[in-house]
């Protein structure tokens, strides 16, 4: 049983021997990486903060181009009134000019014109 616990004990100290060299060696490791890691988290954060500035001024942008849409929809369907109103008009006109033409070629016997 002696010679059971000396191999343990043997495994146990190679363990404490390379296990805190490997420990060591994985802390400087990560001290060596904290800096790109520090700097990664600042670009990243910048760049976040960045889109946000940009995202709100997109959504005003588009804002202001769904007001200048509207404006030029009203806009549009007011000249559009305006026009349907003057070309009834304008073909009332015409039709009575015709008719007016047709009397008076007929009540002078065609050779007014």
């Amino acid at each position: 049983e002696g010679k059971k616990e000396e191999e343990l004990y043997d495994k146990f100290m190679c363990y404490c021997k390379t296990g805190a060299s490997d420990l060591a060696k994985s802390v400087q490791a990560a001290e060596t990486k904290m800096p790109a890691v520090t700097s990664a988290l600042q670009e990243a954060t910048a760049q976040k903060a960045q889109l946000e500035t940009d995202l709100a001024r997109h959504k005003q942008d588009r804002a202001e181009a769904q007001d200048a849409m509207k404006e030029a929809t009203a806009l549009c369907e007011k000249e559009a009134a305006v026009f349907a109103k003057a070309s009834g008009d304008y073909k009332t006109n015409i039709a009575a000019t015709g008719k007016a033409i047709d009397l008076i070629s007929k009540g002078t016997g065609g050779s007014f014109l």
